[in-house]
């Protein structure tokens, strides 16, 4: 599968978050892309708008 870029800006206390989990040998991308693809996997949900 070819992988594209995101770019997306955190506020400071999450990037802290994502900085420690970096320590523990996760990276933000793979981190960002597990919560991803683990929502996407979700059943939809009926009646919910978007704004």
């Amino acid at each position: 599968m070819k992988m594209v870029r995101l770019l997306i800006q955190v506020p400071e206390p999450i990037k802290s978050k994502l900085d420690g989990l970096r320590e523990q040998g996760t990276t933000a991308s793979g981190f960002i892309r597990h919560l991803l693809e683990a929502h996407f996997k979700q059943a939809p949900v009926m009646g919910r708008k978007g704004r």
